[in-house]
């Protein structure tokens, strides 16, 4: 399992210098696009911070990506086979969020991660990344609450909920117990 704070800060640090520089951008104005400051994204290039899943989603979506492509761009792509001990995994430091990226690849419209939010704990994705894809959340493991602008749905155990227009989100776990859920992101 690998994450992004033990071995793989220098390759998203890398990733977000590439991705800027291939687009001529300054990191001014990766923060002018992405909504984060530009001390922020000059701290992450230079690996004196590791980013938050939101953070990533905001970065990812300026340059027009998931969060699973730009984590897959980060590490490199493989096949089509993903064994399980090759899943890279991500933790966000604020939440202690877990992703697992178990299937992405350029050539292939769709993306699924396995998700662990811990207890008590929430994210919110800003809309802007979901401007380019369709998203379903598949509850597994315990109880979710999405909320979508001003709509609250309660999912729990094979609970499945198909995303709407774009709107920021918030993903909940209000209960004492580890939630488990499925992304299934399809660009389009």
């Amino acid at each position: 399992m690998t994450t992004i704070r033990d071995e793989t800060s220098s390759l998203i640090a890398r990733r977000l210098r590439v991705e800027r520089e291939a687009r001529g951008w300054s990191q001014a104005d990766l923060a002018a696009r992405s909504g984060v400051s530009k001390a922020t994204v000059s701290k992450i290039e230079r690996e004196e911070m590791s980013p938050t899943a939101v953070v990533l989603v905001k970065l990812a979506s300026a340059f027009d990506l998931t969060l699973a492509g730009l984590l897959l761009r980060a590490e490199g792509d493989g096949g089509r086979l993903v064994r399980a001990a090759d899943q890279p995994s991500w933790r966000d430091p604020d939440t202690g969020y877990v992703r697992r990226q178990v299937f992405a690849r350029p050539d292939h419209p769709l993306e699924l991660a396995a998700i662990e939010l811990p207890p008590r704990k929430h994210v919110t994705l800003p809309a802007a990344s979901y401007a380019h894809i369709r998203q379903v959340v598949w509850v597994r493991e315990g109880r979710l609450v999405v909320t979508e602008g001003g709509t609250r749905n309660e999912l729990g155990p094979g609970d499945c909920l198909g995303f709407g227009s774009p709107t920021d989100v918030t993903l909940a776990n209000d209960t004492d117990a580890p939630c488990t859920y499925v992304v299934v992101l399809a660009r389009g």
